[in-house]
């Protein structure tokens, strides 16, 4: 078996894939197991987990220490050097032949080679990586080539995340909140925040002021927050538009593939789908750093990889009542589900999810008190496949993991999962989906006539996601909610 790890890097993560048929058996996060958000660190309850799913006999690692030992140092970060073979022996795998591959090419080998394409142009954009902050790549039967790439410390990852902080949320983990605010404002400061903090801008060419520490100070106090957000998202959508119809016109491309944790802005990913600039679009279920433990395997590889679902961690087997879920639902009531195995990525898709009618008034405010989140947050609708374009802007490409932020047709009936904008961030659910949604949405379907629920991940704000038996116990009794 191949073992990726991502580590001492935030979200920690494994993944192992049988190297005889490239199919992915386990992937999963360290914070599920230790409960602490975006951890860093393994732990032996995720390494023993993973052993349930065979015996690594090779490990891939997913950076090269060197090159971002070196860039620590030019950024002043002091250098933080580690030893791979030390940690593999803390887990008796000390002795396994260790392939090192650099963090773009891992992101970008994990979204071609999982996305079913022959041939693809993919846009890595993330906040750093040894040094890549964004590079472009094409892809097909030869391999991957990069193409282009721009290095620290220019960064639009760091710039989204220096508005992150400078909003007062936690950088690298909570700009998808300022995502959500940016409807609220409107983009008003966005050439003036361009002057002050990039010094030039032609996508895909960019230059940033330093900001690996911040922005205090660079931006005028009395300007709102909201418009801040929308300001900086409007830049955001500027450059990753500018950059793919760059792309497509220099590589001649058709199909595009967005990776790193800047494919997880499904406000602008679904900017770039709209346009329809592309014949197909891909965005993988976990484009970021948590991704990396698949991505090194991937570059290893250099082929594609069977990834059928996301359902690849912990396994929680255990019966779920449907027409006990239903009747609570119907009843108004919030529910849980922890069942099955957990998912691979950020988002929710039914085995940790909290369930609720999306039609309700107060549907939302209930549920972001539960999850003690602000309130001007929407939620997501989890939709049977076969109505989604019935009531959404839709095209049935890669909309399985919630990475596009689509116009809904009537928001007015569903409020809880409409942002102010109108627009939702859909998983379809299809006949083949293996989770336990897929069954609650067809008998809710029959019994209401709605094909779809409010789908939102199994925790409060600031904690993972449920993972075991006895976190959905905890859960549940901490926040009255029923969890099956």
């Amino acid at each position: 078996m191949l073992l990726g790890i991502n580590t001492y890097n935030h979200d920690a993560s494994v993944c192992l894939v049988n190297p005889h048929n490239h199919e992915v058996v386990f992937a999963a996060h360290a914070e599920r197991y230790s409960r602490q958000k975006n951890d860093s660190e393994l732990n032996a309850e995720l390494i023993e987990d993973m052993l349930d799913y065979g015996e690594p006999t090779q490990v891939c690692w997913f950076e090269k220490p060197f090159s971002r030992n070196l860039r620590q140092m030019y950024s002043g970060e002091g250098i933080r050097p580690y030893s791979i073979k030390n940690l593999l022996k803390r887990y008796k795998l000390g002795e396994l032949p260790i392939h090192k591959y650099s963090h773009h090419e891992n992101h970008a080998a994990q979204a071609f080679y999982t996305s079913g394409m022959r041939h693809a142009g993919i846009l890595v954009i993330d906040a750093i990586g040894e040094w890549d902050t964004t590079s472009i790549w094409t892809a097909d039967s030869n391999g991957l080539q990069k193409r282009w790439n721009r290095q620290y410390p220019s960064s639009m990852g760091l710039f989204y995340s220096a508005i992150t902080q400078a909003l007062g949320f936690k950088p690298n983990e909570e700009e998808y909140i300022v995502m959500g605010m940016a409807a609220l404002g409107a983009p008003i400061h966005a050439q003036a925040m361009r002057d002050r903090l990039f010094t030039s801008f032609n996508p895909p060419n960019f230059r940033t002021r330093r900001m690996h520490k911040g922005i205090r100070g660079m931006l005028p106090g009395y300007w709102r927050a909201e418009d801040i957000a929308a300001s900086a998202q409007l830049i955001w959508q500027d450059y990753l538009l500018g950059t793919v119809m760059w792309m497509r016109k220099k590589y001649n491309i058709r199909n595009l593939i967005i990776a790193g944790g800047g494919a997880l802005n499904c406000v602008a990913n679904d900017l770039i789908r709209s346009s329809g600039a592309f014949d197909e679009i891909y965005v993988p279920p976990n484009p970021g750093d948590a991704g990396l433990a698949l991505g090194a395997i991937a570059a290893h590889l250099k082929a594609p990889i069977k990834m059928k679902h996301a359902y690849l961690g912990y396994d929680i087997r255990r019966r779920v009542p449907v027409d006990g879920v239903i009747s609570l639902l119907e009843a108004g009531e919030v529910v849980g589900i922890a069942n099955g195995r957990a998912e691979w990525g950020p988002r929710a898709l039914g085995n940790r999810s909290l369930l609720a009618d999306p039609r309700g008034p107060d549907v939302k405010d209930r549920v972001n008190a539960i999850k003690k989140r602000e309130e001007f947050r929407p939620f997501a609708p989890a939709v049977l496949d076969e109505y989604a374009d019935s009531m959404f802007e839709i095209d049935h490409n890669n909309m399985d993991y919630m990475q596009f932020a689509v116009r809904c047709y009537d928001p007015e009936s569903y409020p809880a999962i409409c942002h102010v904008d109108d627009t939702s961030r859909v998983q379809m659910v299809n006949k083949n989906n293996p989770s336990i949604l897929r069954t609650i949405l067809e008998v809710w379907h029959a019994r209401t006539g709605c094909p779809m629920l409010l789908n939102t991940s199994l925790n409060i704000k600031g904690e993972p996601l449920v993972n075991s038996v006895d976190d959905a116990r905890r859960f549940s009794s901490l926040n009255n909610v029923v969890v099956f």
